[in-house]
């Protein structure tokens, strides 16, 4: 398992209130994977919803972007205690996706070309709190950083926004997805520092 990293290091915390606990600042994108880098052909790309149910709703890139979009500014939470402020995004919000979805359930599991998994309570993914991002500072997300598309959930550790997503899917319990398997905490506040089990 190679771990790929750029502009990574330990440094103090910085007294800014905008990070949280035992973070420092970077003004670069560090890059950290568990795995080679997936490179997805927009035309083979696909993305999809699938519920408890059985059901599920299928997109094309195309189709895809072709669903209301949203310009995302907000700040990045690494639990390798990195945190990158005032990012920029472009994506579908997860309230779109699930717009009309029939479901009781309260988890979802992401899934990722390259078989990365992640879960997420689905409160986590609606209200507002969560897209499917394809562009990062008005340019198309690269593969090193997820692209062509990555769950963003920023108010969680960034491993919860899991790169090269290809599905959601609904769940009645809370499995643990591939680093919440190896150790890391099935939640991930970065505010609570809910790091590792």
């Amino acid at each position: 398992m190679a771990i790929l990293s750029r502009g990574f290091g330990t440094r103090r915390r910085e007294s800014d209130p905008r990070l949280p606990p035992g973070q420092y600042l970077t003004e670069d994108f560090p890059v950290l994977s568990a795995g080679p880098t997936p490179r997805i052909d927009l035309g083979e790309w696909r993305f999809t919803l699938r519920t408890e149910k059985g059901a599920s709703t299928t997109w094309t890139w195309e189709e895809f972007l072709a669903l209301p979009a949203e310009d995302v500014a907000t700040d990045i939470h690494c639990v390798t205690r990195w945190s990158k402020l005032g990012t920029s995004w472009r994506g579908v919000s997860l309230d779109t996706i699930f717009a009309g979805v029939d479901s009781d359930v309260t988890y979802a599991m992401a899934h990722s070309y390259g078989g990365y998994t992640t879960n997420v309570p689905l409160a986590d993914l609606l209200g507002g709190r969560a897209w499917i991002a394809y562009e990062f500072d008005g340019k198309p997300l690269d593969p090193e950083h997820g692209g062509p598309a990555r769950l963003l959930v920023p108010h969680l550790y960034f491993w919860k926004s899991a790169k090269w997503i290809r599905a959601i899917a609904l769940q009645s319990h809370d499995d643990p997805g591939f680093w919440e398997q190896n150790g890391y905490h099935l939640h991930g506040d970065p505010w609570t520092e809910e790091r590792y089990w």
